[in-house]
């Protein structure tokens, strides 16, 4: 039988939505487990690590990127290759600092959120998108890049947009292998 062709696109859509709604539902859930705000966030983190560090064989198979040469190069390998790929969706990428270590994705919409409408007030600390810091930060270690990644601006918090930040700490080392 052949297949039409929207469907395809259909079922992406589907399974996204899936996605969305069984985040949330996580989140939910951490909520009922944990008192603390900063108890989920450090277990979204957590468990956005665990999958970073797995989902970066994925991406460089899929992908068939070269390899960055500079933190800029990985900024917008993030933005307009990874995020594009898994979140069908392509943040704006600005570096803030003169040293050229520390970036912000700039994200105009979140498939994350498509179904949050705002925060409860009881829990205004919460970073509900948390895992999104620990998928960037458990891939990069990875490729051997160390990076601090948090949410400096959340649109579920009333900011103008959602901005992650990602710093660098470290100057990638080329090792050479001694054979």
């Amino acid at each position: 039988m052949s297949r039409s062709p929207g469907r395809k696109q259909e079922n992406h859509k589907i399974s996204r939505e899936l996605f969305v709604l069984t985040y949330g539902a996580l989140v939910a859930q951490l909520c009922k487990e944990y008192e603390k705000d900063e108890d989920v966030n450090a277990c979204l983190d957590r468990m956005g690590y665990s999958i970073g560090i797995r989902l970066i064989d994925d991406f460089l198979a899929r992908s068939a990127v070269k390899k960055c040469r500079s933190y800029s190069e990985t900024a917008d390998m993030i933005a307009q290759v990874a995020f594009k790929m898994y979140l069908g969706v392509t943040p704006s990428v600005s570096c803030n600092s003169v040293t050229g270590n520390e970036f912000s994705l700039i994200l105009d919409k979140n498939p994350l959120v498509d179904f949050v409408e705002e925060l409860p007030a009881e829990r205004a600390s919460l970073c509900y998108c948390n895992l999104l810091c620990g998928v960037i930060r458990g891939a990069l270690e990875m490729v051997h890049l160390a990076a601090e990644v948090s949410f400096l601006q959340d649109r579920l918090k009333g900011d103008a947009v959602t901005e992650i930040g990602i710093t660098f700490l470290r100057k990638p080392e080329d090792r050479k292998h001694r054979r």
